[in-house]
Order: structure tokens, then C-alpha cells, then sequence
């Protein structure tokens, strides 16, 4: 049977014993180890690739998912004959999911189509946008629609019904200073989502304190919404049935199945022959 192994995507493996339970416990007189990954034959002469005397193997900056044997031959006497065996693993490259926040919020807007909306759609993305870039996190307009709303035992009001994303972005090509625990993607995106929440509390809280009249564009209070989505690269996906061991993983998806973006499942298709494919 084959044992599944999985490695964080560029980083270096555990050690992979080319030894059983059994053998671990044996005296192997002149033991010979070989190793053979998905490009073929593996050699401590190659820099990502570490093979110790013993045979155990480390992978390093880990890339390569499929299936890895090692065979190893040994005798239990010196008068005895050698013996083999094989054994395969399979050896999967896995990520964190990486998630962001999809946020929607009313407001009370000018006359559908005029100018002062679409003006003010701009602005207060650029405003969330200032809010969160120390974060390096990005916030993206995913739509804005303006409505004619009836009021319960009113009349007709415009509304526009935002939908925007908050994501962090790659610390390293920001080129930001930080200390480790706030350079985390997760870590930057929650104070960013506190930030955002903050924001449209505020805007309540001034409304209520104001003795002006609102304008004609303010924000309608208790209408802002948020959930949480997860998401994986092109090539990997969660599948807690066939990864139980790594059921929140994002894992390169098996030859037979595909992603062709940031969703999170891998789809099936039967001509995809190889690890981490993103189209069929």
C-alpha cells in the first residue's frame, strides 16, 4: 500500500524513512537504499534533494507531488542471501487556504445614474483602500448597484448595495519591514477586517451625534454584512474525504481532477494526467 506524506509548498519535507516498523527494530548487514521521485532516480547531488546513509530522505523547497519509492536491500546474516523491498509514498504538496472577507453595505444615495454616486463609489473604496495599506492589504470593488427601494409604509428611496473584498496581499513583494507574527497573511487580514468594521460604526456614531441633516449619501445603519471565504491556488483544492489527515488543506490536486482558479475543490477530469493540474 502506498503512505501518504504532506509537505508545505516550498518548504522542506519531514524525514521519509526508507525502513518499516519492523525492519527499525532488525540488524541489516550491508543495507543498499535507492530513491526514485516522479523526474526519476534521486541523488544527494542534487541541492533540493537530501539522502542520508541510512537512506532517510529529505526533500527541500518542495515542489514535485507524486509518487516516491524506495527500495532497499539488505541481508539479516551475512551467510544469508539479500532480500528486497519497496516501499511508495505519495508525497503531496499542500498550502494554507488563503482567505478574505467579502463585505456588502447599503446606502442612502442620490437619484440612480447620477454622477454624485458613481463619484462617491470611487471614493470610498480609495478611503478603505488608505485605511488597510499599511496592512498590505488590498480592498477591490466587486459591485455597486443602485435600487429604487419602497420603504415599509413610505415611499420610494435610491439605495446602492455595495460589494467589496478585503484580501492581504504578498508581504515580500511590498517589501515591508515586520515582525513575523504581523507579517501573517491571516493575522494583517483580521486587523483589516476590524479596521473596516470600525470604520462604518463610526460613521453611525457621527450621523447620531450630528444635529445637521444627513446629506444625501450616508451610510444605512445596521446594513453592513460579512462573511469569511476560503480559497486555494490554481491546481489545489480541500478534500477532507480523500485528505483526511489534512482536512483543511489546500492539496495539490490528484491526476483525474483539476482547478482552474482560486476556488477551493479540485474537479474531476478523467484526461488530467498529471499532480497540480489547472485545466483539463
Amino acid at each position: 500500500f502506498s503512505v501518504k506524506v504532506y509537505v508545505k509548498l516550498n518548504h522542506n519535507s519531514p524525514r521519509i524513512l526508507c525502513l518499516t516498523n519492523h525492519l527499525r527494530n532488525l540488524e541489516l548487514i550491508d543495507p543498499k537504499f535507492w530513491w526514485n521521485g516522479p523526474g526519476g532516480g534521486l541523488s544527494s547531488e542534487n541541492s533540493s534533494v537530501e539522502i542520508s546513509p541510512t537512506g532517510t530522505l529529505i526533500l527541500r523547497n518542495f515542489k514535485l507531488s507524486g509518487v516516491y519509492t524506495c527500495s532497499i536491500f539488505y541481508k539479516l546474516t551475512a551467510m544469508q542471501p539479500y532480500e528486497n523491498l519497496s516501499i511508495k509514498y505519495l508525497i503531496y504538496a499542500y498550502s494554507d487556504p488563503k482567505a478574505y472577507y467579502e463585505f456588502t453595505a447599503r446606502y442612502h444615495a442620490a437619484p440612480c445614474n447620477n454622477y454624485y454616486n458613481a463619484y462617491f463609489e470611487r471614493t470610498l473604496i480609495q478611503i478603505l483602500n488608505k485605511l488597510v495599506d499599511e496592512l498590505s492589504c488590498e480592498v477591490t470593488l466587486i459591485k455597486a448597484e443602485c435600487h429604487h427601494v419602497k420603504m415599509q409604509r413610505g415611499g420610494l428611496q435610491n439605495e446602492i448595495f455595495f460589494t467589496f473584498s478585503v484580501a492581504s496581499l504578498d508581504r515580500e513583494k511590498h517589501n515591508r519591514l515586520c515582525q513575523e507574527s504581523a507579517c501573517d497573511a491571516f493575522h494583517r487580514l483580521n486587523k483589516a477586517k476590524h479596521l473596516i468594521e470600525r470604520f462604518f460604526k463610526q460613521q453611525v456614531e457621527v450621523s447620531r451625534k450630528s444635529s445637521e441633516p444627513l446629506p444625501e449619501i450616508y451610510y444605512i445603519e445596521g446594513t453592513l454584512q460579512m462573511v469569511r471565504i476560503d480559497r486555494c491556488y490554481p491546481g489545489y483544492g480541500i478534500n477532507a474525504l480523500i485528505h483526511p489527515d489534512c482536512p483543511q488543506c489546500c492539496v495539490v490536486c490528484s491526476p483525474g481532477s483539476y482547478n482552474p482558479s482560486n476556488g477551493i475543490h479540485c474537479l474531476r477530469c478523467d484526461s488530467s494526467l498529471i499532480y497540480g493540474a489547472t485545466k483539463c
